[in-house]
C-alpha cells in the first residue's frame, strides 16, 4: 500500500490534502493512508490557540477547526503524533489515542496501531531532561512553565514501548533519535544547516530517549521531523545473536508544509491483502497498557521507572502470548477502533471571534470508553481528582516523596540507560526554516518528490555504519540548566548574515545570582515559533 508521510503541518490541513489531490491528478498516485510526525495544531477554537507554546503573533487559527465541525472530512485516513507546537489542552485529552475529527487520528502521549496489517507506532512531543522523570501533571490552565512542559517527552511513556517484542513496521518521533544524523549524508546536513556543527560534533543533537527505542524497536521505517530539513538515513543494526536475522532501519526527516514546495514523501510498503481498511487497535500494545497501569504517575515527582537494581520487585513488564491472547478474547478478535468521534468544546466561528475564550480541563468520552473498556487509569480524571482534592492530596504527596526518599528508590542514580543531558549551544525546538528563500533540499541524502516525478523512497546514502551497543551520550545533567536558561532567554533574536566561520558565540548576561550566562549560538534561520517564556498566553 501506499503511505504518504508529512513533517510540521502547523495547522495547514486544507494545503497537505490539497497536496494529495495533486498528486492523484498529476501522476495517479493515490496515498491508502497519511502520517503527519508532529506539530500538527489540532485546533478548535481561540481557547486552544491559548494554549500553544508560541508567541501571540503566531498564533493562527489556520484549518484544522473546519474538519473539527464537520465542515471538511479528511479525504484519507490520517495518524498523527504531537509535536511542541500543539494545542496541548486539546491533545490532553486524549493521552491513549482517539479521534480529534473524523478520519483522523491521534496516537496519544505513546501508541501502536494497525492499518493493512502494517504495524505503526509513536511518540509525541519532544526531550527535555528536566522533565522526563515527571508524570503527566499539567492541565489547564496552563503557566508559562507547564505550557511547555505538557508536550516534554517522560520515561514512562518510552518504558511502555520498550516492552514491546513484536516486529514494528513504521514508528514516529517528532525530534530525531540522537546519533542519527551519522547514518546519513552528513557532510550535506552540515553544510545546509551549518548551525546544526556543535551538536553534530558532540553528539548532542537530538532525543536520547527516541534514540533508545531506535535501537530496541528497529523499526523498518522511522519518520521525524521538528528540524525542518530533510534528511535520509539508513542505520544497520546489531545482532544479538547468530540465529537473528539482520535488521536495518529507513530513517526519513521531512520538511514543514511550505507554499510552493514539495514537502510529503510516498512510500510503497508491504500489507495484508487480506486485512481491512479500518484502524486497528494493536493487540500486544494493549496488553503492555494493562500490564503497565499501576505504574501511572500524575505528579511532579521525579521517578525512575523499575529495573533490575535490587529495588524493585519487578522490572519486566513486556507480555506472554497468554496475555496477548486475553486482550483478543476480550473484544471477541474484533480490533477495529471504534469510530466514536465526539465533540468536546465549541467550535471556531470566524463571524463571532471570542478572543476571550479560557480553556479548560476536559475528560474525553473517548478515553473515559476506552479506560472502561480495559480497565485502565483515566489520567485526565486522576488529575481533576488530584485538583480537587487540593491541599490535602498535596500534603499526601510530599509524605509519599520523602518517604521514597528514604528507601532511595524515587532519587537513586537511574541505570536506566537514557541520557538526560540538555543540549550544549542552543535550543533545537527553534529550529525553524527561513521565511525568506531556504528552498534548497539535501541533494543527495532527501528523497523530494516533484510534479515532473513519481515520489519514491530511492535516496543516496553515505557514510553507513553499524549501530554501536549505544547511541546515546554519557548523562550530565549539569547542562540542562543551561538548556532552560535558553529557552527563557531565547530564539526570538536573529543573526547576521555571516559564514560559519565568522558567527560567533554571543553572551546572555549574568543571572540573577551573578552567574556568567550561558553561550548562545547566533543563527541565519529566523526562528517563527521562538520560545520566549516572556510571551503571555492571554
Amino acid at each position: 500500500m501506499k503511505v504518504a508521510v508529512a513533517g510540521c503541518c502547523h495547522g495547514a490541513l486544507d494545503k497537505m490534502y490539497e497536496t494529495l489531490e495533486l498528486l492523484q491528478r498529476r501522476h495517479n498516485v493515490r496515498p491508502d493512508l497519511l502520517l503527519c510526525c508532529g506539530d500538527f495544531q489540532a485546533v478548535r477554537n481561540e481557547a486552544d490557540l491559548r494554549c500553544m507554546a508560541v508567541p501571540a503573533k503566531y498564533r493562527d487559527m489556520q484549518t484544522f477547526y473546519r474538519y473539527y465541525s464537520g465542515e471538511k472530512k479528511a479525504p484519507v485516513l490520517t495518524v498523527f503524533i504531537g509535536g511542541n507546537h500543539e494545542a496541548s489542552n486539546h491533545l490532553q485529552e486524549l493521552p491513549y489515542g482517539g479521534w480529534v475529527a473524523p478520519n483522523i487520528y491521534y496516537l496519544g502521549y505513546a501508541g501502536v496501531v494497525r492499518f493493512r496489517g502494517v504495524r505503526i507506532g509513536g511518540i509525541s512531543g519532544i526531550f527535555k531532561s528536566h522533565d522526563y522523570r515527571k508524570g503527566h501533571f499539567e492541565c489547564p490552565p496552563y503557566n508559562q512553565q507547564t505550557i511547555r512542559s505538557a508536550y516534554h517527552v517522560r520515561n514512562i511513556e518510552v518504558f511502555k514501548l520498550k516492552q514491546l517484542k513484536r516486529p514494528i513496521d513504521i514508528f514516529m518521533s517528532h525530534d530525531w533519535p540522537r546519533s542519527i544524523y551519522h547514518y546519513g549524508n552528513k557532510k550535506q546536513l552540515l553544510k545546509m544547516k551549518s548551525f546544526f556543527r556543535q551538536e553534530v560534533e558532540s553528539n548532542t543533537l537530538g532525543s536520547p530517549a527516541a534514540s533508545e527505542l531506535l535501537q530496541h524497536l528497529k523499526p523498518t521505517y522511522w519518520f521525524s521531523a521538528h528540524l525542518h530539513v530533510k534528511f535520509a538515513a539508513f542505520m544497520q543494526h546489531e545482532t544479538n545473536s547468530k540465529e537473528e536475522l539482520p535488521k536495518a532501519t529507513k530513517f526519513l526527516a521531512l520538511d514543514k508544509c511550505l507554499p510552493h514546495r514539495d514537502f510529503l514523501q510516498i512510500i510503497d510498503v508491504e500489507h495484508d491483502p487480506n486485512a481491512g481498511d479500518s484502524l486497528e487497535y494493536d493487540a500486544e500494545w494493549i496488553a503492555v497498557l494493562k500490564a503497565t497501569n499501576s505504574l501511572v504517575n500524575v505528579t511532579q515527582s521525579s521517578w525512575n521507572m523499575p529495573e533490575k537494581n535490587g529495588l524493585h520487585a519487578k522490572w519486566d513488564y513486556s507480555v506472554t502470548e497468554e496475555a496477548i491472547k486475553e486482550v483478543l478474547e476480550e473484544l471477541n478478535h474484533d480490533l477495529k477502533i471504534p469510530c466514536n468521534f465526539t465533540l468536546t468544546a465549541a467550535c471556531y466561528d470566524p463571524s463571532k471571534p471570542q478572543k476571550n475564550m479560557e480553556p479548560v480541563h476536559t475528560i474525553n468520552p473517548q478515553t473515559t470508553e476506552f479506560c472502561a473498556q480495559f480497565g485502565l487509569t483515566d489520567i485526565n480524571d486522576r488529575i481533576q481528582q488530584a485538583k480537587e482534592e487540593g491541599s490535602g492530596r498535596a500534603e499526601c504527596e510530599e509524605e509519599e516523596e520523602e518517604e521514597m526518599d528514604s528507601t532511595g528508590s524515587a532519587e537513586e542514580p537511574s541505570e536506566y540507560n537514557t541520557d538526560n543531558s540538555g543540549l550544549s549551544s542552543f535550543n533545537p525546538d527553534e529550529i525553524m526554516l527561513d521565511e525568506e528563500g531556504g528552498d534548497e533540499d539535501l541533494s543527495t541524502c532527501s528523497v523530494d518528490p516533484s510534479p515532473d516525478h513519481p515520489p519514491e523512497f530511492s535516496t543516496s546514502f553515505s557514510d553507513i555504519r553499524i549501530m554501536p551497543d549505544s547511541m546515546a551520550v554519557s548523562s550530565d545533567d549539569a547542562t540542562d540548566s543551561n538548556n532552560e536558561e535558553l529557552e527563557k532567554s531565547a530564539g526570538s533574536k536573529q543573526v547576521e548574515d555571516k559564514s560559519p566561520t565568522e558567527r560567533s558565540l554571543k553572551r546572555i548576561g549574568a543571572d540573577e545570582n551573578g552567574n556568567s550566562g550561558v553561550k548562545k549560538i547566533k543563527r541565519r534561520n529566523q526562528a517563527i515559533y521562538a520560545a520566549e517564556d516572556d510571551d503571555k498566553t492571554d
